[in-house]
């Protein structure tokens, strides 16, 4: 973030704090919820979390499919 990004953000929040019209706000908002989608924290379980690890010691020691091999794979069970 450069300076100038940094500084603009600080007069824009301090903008807003002075700024009492809810109609302006209103639109203000609905401009920003065009640019802006908070991200979401994704919560995995314990159980999930030990997938993940067992799936990339499977990666490391070689154990994986190309996606051409799953496909094939996946085809041939939708075709069974």
């Amino acid at each position: 973030m450069t300076t100038n990004t940094k500084e603009l953000k600080t007069l824009l929040h301090e903008s807003i704090e002075n700024i009492d019209d809810e109609a302006f706000l209103k639109a203000i908002k609905n401009i920003l919820d065009h640019k802006y989608e908070p991200q979401e924290k994704i919560a995995l379980t314990p159980e999930q979390k030990k997938r993940i690890e067992q799936a990339k010691e499977s990666i490391k020691q070689g154990n994986y499919l190309t996606n051409d091999e799953a496909d094939k794979l996946v085809t041939k069970w939708l075709n069974e």
